[in-house]
């Protein structure tokens, strides 16, 4: 989601930033050379010292000269191993950028969020591009209850301000607890029903704790955690376990079979169990026999033991 927020604010400047970037490239090689000779410079002087040295003493002072040569040879050995290190640095990290590598960068200033999002760009590209462009990033996450905020300061030295909306495992911690509520009460005041509650709250930009879409079963959760009433079939009672007809409610099954609601909702929808609506929005009328009741009953049973047995198992 920051990269996502990250690659939108990139847009207004994409070039500017690109460039930017590309000159801080070049410094930071530049940077490194000048390191790379002024180390070289020390040990070749060490060594020319230590060769004067040993060519001024007599030559009758034979231990005095004995350990100025092998100084000598320490700092001539010195001098090898550092040439060696910096020639594979050269190769490795080559100090002056080709015509294609400016072309390169200058695409990906251009045109950075496909790079981002192209099949062949590894995870490893994505950070190494999150380095070029971006110098820190600060985080505050007690400014607001619902969201985080963050500013990423670039590269280029600009900075930008942006937004992270929470997501929570718990009802408590919602981001728009207050409104999720107030917004089922006024549903529940119009006597829609749960399926078409979550529809409604889907279409308006709700989400659950985990960040997921409502459906039937987790309204009718939320209706229980709030105190909130069930839809009332013709606006004058609430849904029985049973209706007049004969037929069940969604309500009814759960307490006939021993589930939730949401699981009846779920059977609805997969047509393990039938039932019709009179119109979009009134209450399911569902009509079972008693020995389907059972057959039912006898299935959620048996599926709670084969999970019971796994547990233990495990």
């Amino acid at each position: 989601m920051v990269a996502q927020h990250c690659l939108a604010a990139l847009e207004p400047d994409q070039l500017d930033l690109a460039l930017a970037t590309l000159e801080q490239v070049e410094h930071e090689a530049q940077a490194l050379q000048r390191q790379w000779h002024l180390r070289l410079e020390r040990v070749r002087y060490e060594a020319e010292r230590a060769q004067r040295q040993y060519h001024a003493v007599e030559p009758e002072n034979r231990l005095v000269a004995r350990s100025l040569e092998r100084q000598w040879e320490e700092r001539l050995r010195a001098v090898e191993e550092l040439e060696q290190a910096y020639q594979r640095w050269s190769t490795q990290q080559p100090v002056a950028l080709t015509d294609n590598d400016r072309q390169a960068i200058l695409a990906v200033g251009a045109d950075l969020p496909a790079v981002w999002q192209a099949v062949t760009t590894t995870h490893a590209d994505r950070k190494r591009l999150v380095r070029l462009v971006i110098h820190s990033i600060i985080v505050d996450a007690k400014r607001d209850r619902s969201r985080v905020w963050y500013q990423i300061n670039w590269q280029t030295g600009a900075t930008s301000e942006h937004w992270l909306t929470r997501q929570v495992l718990r009802y408590e911690d919602h981001p728009q607890l207050e409104a999720l509520q107030r917004r089922l009460w006024q549903l529940h005041a119009a006597g829609t029903i749960d399926a078409e509650m979550a529809a409604i709250l889907n279409a308006e930009g709700f989400r659950t704790a985990r960040g997921g879409g409502f459906n039937g079963g987790t309204i009718w959760l939320l209706r229980q955690r709030w105190q909130i009433p069930s839809a009332k079939e013709n606006g004058n009672e609430d849904n029985p376990p049973q209706w007049a007809d004969g037929t069940y409610s969604v309500v009814g099954i759960a307490k006939a079979v021993g589930v939730i609601p949401g699981t009846v909702y779920k059977w609805l929808q997969r047509g393990r169990i039938k039932g019709q609506q009179l119109a979009t929005g009134m209450p399911w009328k569902i009509s079972l026999t008693l020995p389907e009741i059972a057959s039912l009953r006898a299935y959620v049973q048996r599926i709670r033991r084969i999970k019971r047995s796994k547990m233990e198992v495990v």
